[in-house]
């Protein structure tokens, strides 16, 4: 099993994750890495409460700090642009 440095797993799940949101399959694709590692990747950084798309959490698992991550990225978009970031999320405004 290949191990990657921590510079490699970084910029891939940049692409994963917000703003790219891109998929698993087209990164996977891209960067020669399998999907089960990718996937894993993704789930590590749930658990750490990283905001991960295509996958909710009820407000009980979020932890403090994702909440307070989540607030900080969204405080600065409209209305509009904050309706479709909960939307790519599975988020509610409120």
């Amino acid at each position: 099993m290949p191990r990657y440095s921590v510079e490699r797993k970084a910029a891939v799940l940049k692409k994963l994750l917000p703003p790219h949101n891109r998929s698993v399959v087209s990164v996977a694709t891209e960067e020669g890495i399998s999907d089960a590692t990718l996937y894993s990747w993704l789930k590590q950084c749930r658990e750490k409460g990283v905001p991960v798309p295509g996958y909710t959490q009820s407000d009980n698992e979020w932890s403090a700090d994702a909440k307070l991550a989540v607030v900080i990225e969204t405080a600065t978009l409209s209305e509009a642009e904050l309706g479709a970031y909960c939307r790519e999320k599975g988020l509610y405004p409120e």
